[in-house]
């Protein structure tokens, strides 16, 4: 299904409503709808927008959000906007006299969850762009909502702001909180029997390119490839992997059968070398660019040769 028709298919949610006192700029009101999509929330309610309502830039920002963006309520004061709501959580970056307990977004977005299973009508406050919410604003809600920022940089998007409560009401919603939409494959971990031939094959391959040099040092060597192959723990599949890329690289030309190289052998070059060695024996130099000249063996070569 498309992604427009879908939009129109999804019901207001049973969430909390997402309250914004004064929004000023249509983006902003539209980058909230996002959020709030994103995080299975749609119903968003407005205070006096400053720029009036509707908002094709609202709309635009919104990014296929549409379903919020269509569900908008707008209200001419705040006390109007909550009327019919049992429990509300203002959002603030800044401590506020009162008694009025204070959540971190973990515990706000848990404790909106068990109002809604308890049949209960929620909402969360957020205030300007610019100052947020007067504190006469804050008395109308139960309870404070803060975020752990850094004191010395508290002022967040309003965007971003709904976006971390729409996240931890997803979160709260979770059998597991560490629940994700998707995992990767079960790989089945390799038998200790199969990374051992990896080891031997591996062993081998290296042996004939002349990777263990000097021979004394390689017992130590082959120590070091071991621990750094066990370390990691592999799966089946990709022992398999390993043993396709070494068996590629363990492939000689006829010209450098196994075991006669050196890791400084290129097999692609020895043709050449053997060009050059056929016309030493012949008396023939290479020349400064290592091209070879014809000419008499002492002698020097003419634009002629």
């Amino acid at each position: 299904m498309p992604a427009d028709e879908q939009s129109r298919d999804i019901p207001i949610a049973a969430g909390p409503a997402i309250i914004l006192v004064e929004p000023q700029l249509g983006e902003n009101i539209g980058m909230v709808a996002r959020a709030m999509a994103n995080f299975g929330l749609a119903e968003l309610r407005l205070v006096n927008p400053r720029d009036g309502w509707p908002s094709e830039k609202a709309r635009a920002a919104a990014s296929r959000a549409d379903h919020v963006i269509d569900a908008v309520r707008v209200f001419d004061d705040l006390a109007s906007a909550v009327s019919d709501l049992n429990f509300i959580f203002a959002t603030t970056a800044r401590e506020r006299d009162g008694f009025k307990a204070v959540r971190g977004p973990v515990e706000a977005g848990r404790a909106l969850r068990t109002r809604q299973r308890a049949g209960l009508r929620t909402g969360i406050m957020f205030g300007r762009e610019r100052f947020g919410l007067y504190n006469e604003e804050v008395g109308l809600a139960d309870e404070i909502v803060t975020f752990p920022v850094d004191p010395g940089f508290s002022s967040l998007n309003i965007a971003q702001a709904v976006l971390l409560m729409s996240y931890e009401w997803m979160k709260s919603g979770l059998e597991d909180e560490t629940q994700t939409n998707f995992s990767g494959p079960e790989l089945v971990p390799a038998t200790k029997e199969q990374l051992h031939s990896l080891f031997t094959y591996l062993e081998g391959a290296l042996e004939a390119r002349g990777y263990f040099r000097p021979e004394g040092k390689k017992p130590k060597m082959v120590d070091n490839l071991r621990a750094v192959l066990t370390r990691a723990g592999f799966a089946e599949p990709e022992l398999k992997v390993l043993r396709g890329i070494i068996s590629s690289l363990d492939r000689f030309s006829p010209a450098m059968p196994r075991g006669d190289g050196s890791p400084g052998d290129d097999p692609r070059r020895l043709p050449a070398a053997a060009a050059r060695a056929r016309k030493a024996e012949a008396g023939q130099a290479p020349n400064a660019n290592g091209d070879d000249i014809d000419a008499p063996l002492g002698g020097k070569g003419t634009d002629n040769d």
